[in-house]
């Protein structure tokens, strides 16, 4: 059984102070990806540490990238592998690592109870069958480990992502919008490679599915003293922005 662990980084809380640096540093997204997703997989790393100790356990990140999260995870002494369906995205720090399989989230190509953690960070909007890929990843992760899954919420202001905030008035709409003033398609394609999914989806999936008990549901960016958010239907689609999903294997 797994026990509360800190990191080796220092105590992580979900304070105010911590938030605003996310929100300061998710407008290097686009022109500085390296410094954007190496604040945001140390930020990650701390926080799975709050449920679980990383140091030698193996981890499946599932649409793990180009390979900040690996970073991350393995200089807090886990086992790290990574599933991705791009191999493109793969290219983004050159090789792709040792440990990276290619596949499908919705089919994971992991024996049942095949590692003691599963992550995975702002992939599910953009699966076809996201609640497939959710159950793909209790079942290979081990009785006793832990599951986590954020995701970014369709009604939040980043929900539409380059398309934000014309989102609001429909995916589609927000898609030829975007084609018409850039002259090219958004690199995230509703329909196709962008998908809605709410915070009432993710809550009510957790509280169906059978193989793990919820751990904890909480905006994964917000501080936790907005908590509250989570339990008011339509403000917390709005004021989640990303919904955090822990469970512990059976």
């Amino acid at each position: 059984m797994f026990r509360r662990a800190a990191s080796t980084r220092g105590p992580w809380r979900a304070s105010l102070g911590r938030s605003l640096r996310l929100l300061r540093e998710f407008r290097y997204e686009q022109p500085d990806p390296a410094r954007f997703y190496t604040a945001l997989a140390d930020d990650s790393v701390q926080q799975l540490s709050q449920y679980a100790e990383l140091a030698g356990r193996s981890v499946l990140d599932v649409g793990g990238g180009p390979g900040y999260f690996r970073d991350a995870f393995r200089a807090e002494g886990a086992s790290y592998f990574a599933l991705d369906a791009d191999v493109g995205e793969l290219s983004g720090l050159g090789d792709i690592a040792s440990g990276t399989v290619i596949g499908s989230g919705m089919q994971l190509p992991f024996a049942d109870d095949a590692v003691d953690l599963t992550y995975s960070s702002n992939v599910l909007e953009h699966v076809e069958k996201p609640w497939q890929m959710a159950e793909e990843m209790v079942r290979v992760t081990r009785p006793g480990g832990v599951v986590f899954i954020s995701y970014t919420v369709w009604f939040g202001p980043w929900g539409g992502h380059e398309t934000a905030p014309w989102h609001y008035l429909g995916g589609r709409y927000a898609r030829a919008r975007y084609a018409r003033k850039h002259g090219v398609q958004p690199k995230n394609k509703f329909g196709e490679s962008l998908f809605k999914v709410t915070v009432r989806d993710g809550v009510e999936w957790a509280r169906a599915q059978q193989g793990a008990e919820v751990v904890d549901l909480t905006p994964r960016y917000n501080p936790r003293w907005s908590r509250w958010l989570m339990f008011v239907p339509g403000v917390r689609e709005v004021a989640t922005w990303n919904l955090a999903i822990v469970l512990r294997k059976k």
